[in-house]
């Protein structure tokens, strides 16, 4: 299964950017424990801090096989722009955030991507991505299935 993971704004910094909240990993890191723990699996990776750029991949990814995760950090909470890309296209989204939104200030609580999203994982920190893939997987599976 093809599994395209996109991080928005200021995901370029985990594992400096208040490590309290997001904690002290860099994605790249974690993103090499995902590859090897779904080897049988094709996952890649983009990340921008331009909601444009986030735009046009999934545009560019968003019509064929497989499942997208999208952590869109603060766009998540501003970007009809993302949210009407995802509802626009075929493959299943699901929506990540490291920390619980819920539980942090008032403008957070609003997200316009989880509407469009096939579900939302929120508050498991970068396990949650990991979730995302398993659900992804086990989804396909019972799609064809299995």
């Amino acid at each position: 299964m093809d599994i395209l993971i996109i991080n928005g704004p200021n995901l370029n910094l985990l594992g400096t950017r208040e490590p309290g909240i997001y904690g002290d990993h860099s994605f790249e890191v974690y993103f090499k424990s995902l590859l090897k723990a779904y080897p049988d699996h094709a996952l890649s990776y983009f990340q921008s801090n331009h909601e444009g750029a986030i735009v046009d991949r999934l545009h560019e990814e968003g019509f064929e096989p497989g499942g997208i995760i999208i952590n869109g950090g603060a766009y998540s909470h501003t970007s009809l722009a993302i949210a009407d890309a995802i509802r626009a296209i075929d493959r299943p989204v699901i929506a990540v955030h490291i920390s619980n939104t819920f539980a942090r200030e008032d403008f957070r609580h609003n997200d316009f991507l989880a509407p469009v999203c096939l579900g939302m994982i929120t508050g498991m920190g970068l396990d949650g991505y990991r979730l995302a893939v398993d659900h992804l997987v086990a989804r396909e599976k019972e799609l064809d299935g299995q």
